[in-house]
Protein backbone atom coordinates (compact mmCIF):
# COMPACT_ATOMS: atom_id res chain seq x y z
CA UNK A 1 0.00 0.00 0.00
CA UNK A 2 1.25 3.67 -0.99
CA UNK A 3 1.92 5.96 1.72
CA UNK A 4 2.08 8.82 -1.08
CA UNK A 5 -0.48 11.85 -1.08
CA UNK A 6 -2.67 11.37 -3.78
CA UNK A 7 -1.93 15.18 -5.27
CA UNK A 8 1.55 13.78 -5.34
CA UNK A 9 0.92 10.73 -7.21
CA UNK A 10 -1.40 12.68 -9.12
CA UNK A 11 1.15 15.54 -10.22
CA UNK A 12 3.84 13.01 -11.25
CA UNK A 13 1.66 10.99 -13.62
CA UNK A 14 0.43 14.53 -15.65
CA UNK A 15 3.38 16.64 -15.03
CA UNK A 16 1.63 19.31 -12.84
CA UNK A 17 2.92 20.44 -9.53
CA UNK A 18 1.08 19.28 -6.05
CA UNK A 19 -0.73 22.48 -5.93
CA UNK A 20 -1.82 22.29 -9.70
CA UNK A 21 -3.02 18.89 -9.07
CA UNK A 22 -5.29 19.97 -6.44
CA UNK A 23 -6.94 22.50 -8.21
CA UNK A 24 -7.56 20.14 -10.86
CA UNK A 25 -8.47 17.57 -8.62
CA UNK A 26 -11.06 20.26 -7.07
CA UNK A 27 -12.61 20.98 -10.44
CA UNK A 28 -13.32 17.26 -11.50
CA UNK A 29 -15.01 17.11 -8.20
CA UNK A 30 -17.16 19.94 -8.53
CA UNK A 31 -17.40 19.66 -12.23
CA UNK A 32 -20.78 17.49 -12.39
CA UNK A 33 -22.59 20.09 -9.65
CA UNK A 34 -21.50 23.59 -10.73
CA UNK A 35 -19.84 24.80 -14.31
CA UNK A 36 -18.89 28.14 -13.56
CA UNK A 37 -15.81 28.73 -10.87
CA UNK A 38 -14.17 32.00 -9.68
CA UNK A 39 -10.31 31.67 -8.38
CA UNK A 40 -11.20 33.56 -5.37
CA UNK A 41 -13.72 30.56 -3.95
CA UNK A 42 -11.30 27.80 -5.42
CA UNK A 43 -8.82 29.74 -3.29
CA UNK A 44 -11.11 29.59 -0.45
CA UNK A 45 -11.74 26.18 -0.28
CA UNK A 46 -8.30 25.12 -0.96
CA UNK A 47 -6.74 27.55 1.05
CA UNK A 48 -4.52 29.16 -1.53
CA UNK A 49 -4.66 32.67 -2.61
CA UNK A 50 -7.00 33.59 -5.84
CA UNK A 51 -3.83 34.72 -7.90
CA UNK A 52 -2.34 31.18 -6.89
CA UNK A 53 -5.19 29.29 -8.41
CA UNK A 54 -5.01 31.91 -11.32
CA UNK A 55 -1.46 31.46 -12.49
CA UNK A 56 -1.93 27.66 -12.00
CA UNK A 57 -4.89 27.56 -13.86
CA UNK A 58 -3.33 27.64 -17.89
CA UNK A 59 -1.42 24.58 -16.66
CA UNK A 60 -4.29 22.79 -15.49
CA UNK A 61 -6.35 23.67 -18.11
CA UNK A 62 -3.75 22.65 -20.71
CA UNK A 63 -3.21 19.11 -18.40
CA UNK A 64 -7.12 18.51 -17.82
CA UNK A 65 -8.34 15.30 -19.78
CA UNK A 66 -12.00 14.52 -18.33
CA UNK A 67 -12.88 18.31 -17.83
CA UNK A 68 -12.49 21.46 -20.00
CA UNK A 69 -10.89 24.34 -17.96
CA UNK A 70 -11.72 28.06 -19.99
CA UNK A 71 -11.52 31.34 -19.03
CA UNK A 72 -14.57 32.67 -18.84
CA UNK A 73 -14.69 35.93 -17.66
CA UNK A 74 -13.16 38.54 -15.74
CA UNK A 75 -16.11 40.30 -13.18
CA UNK A 76 -14.47 41.18 -9.35
CA UNK A 77 -12.41 38.15 -10.26
CA UNK A 78 -11.79 35.47 -12.56
CA UNK A 79 -14.57 33.03 -13.92
CA UNK A 80 -13.64 29.66 -14.84
CA UNK A 81 -15.63 27.32 -17.66
CA UNK A 82 -15.53 23.85 -16.47
CA UNK A 83 -17.34 20.98 -18.06
CA UNK A 84 -17.41 17.31 -17.62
Amino acid sequence: MSTAHPDAVAAESTGLSAKQARILRYLRENAADRTYFKSRLIADDLGLSAKEVGANMSAVADAATEVDVEKWGYSSGTTWMVTA
